[in-house]
């Protein structure tokens, strides 16, 4: 079992983080969530990895052969699916956003009036 990936998804995670917090501009926040959301892709493909192991497809394969886990592949799927309706959301929100301020940097907005 290797550590690397691990390591890997905590310093996607911590860059992604980094960014959203310093983000002055809401495309560049967009971006950033984008590559915090992609430390999980690598969390969950290190998590259902197997050494040696074959794709989940049990057909005429020998009894005891080692197999990824499927149910963490369909789990990666369905991230990568919420991740793109989020950043689609969100840069649509960021486009209207431009178009009636003027502007994508939060600290130039005005407040909310209700």
């Amino acid at each position: 079992m290797s550590f690397f990936p691990y390591a890997v998804a905590a310093w996607l995670f911590v860059i992604g983080l980094y960014g959203i917090v310093t983000s002055r501009n809401f495309v560049h926040l967009v971006i950033c969530l984008a590559v915090l959301q992609s430390s999980t892709y690598v969390l969950l493909l290190s998590i259902g990895y197997r050494v040696g192991g074959t794709a989940p497809v049990f057909a005429g394969v020998r009894v005891g052969t080692p197999a990824v886990d499927p149910v963490v592949q369909a789990l990666m799927l369905t991230d990568i699916v919420v991740e793109a309706t989020v950043v689609a959301l969100l840069l649509a929100l960021a486009l209207q956003l431009h178009k009636r301020a003027n502007t994508l940097d939060p600290d130039k907005l005005k407040a909310l009036e209700g």
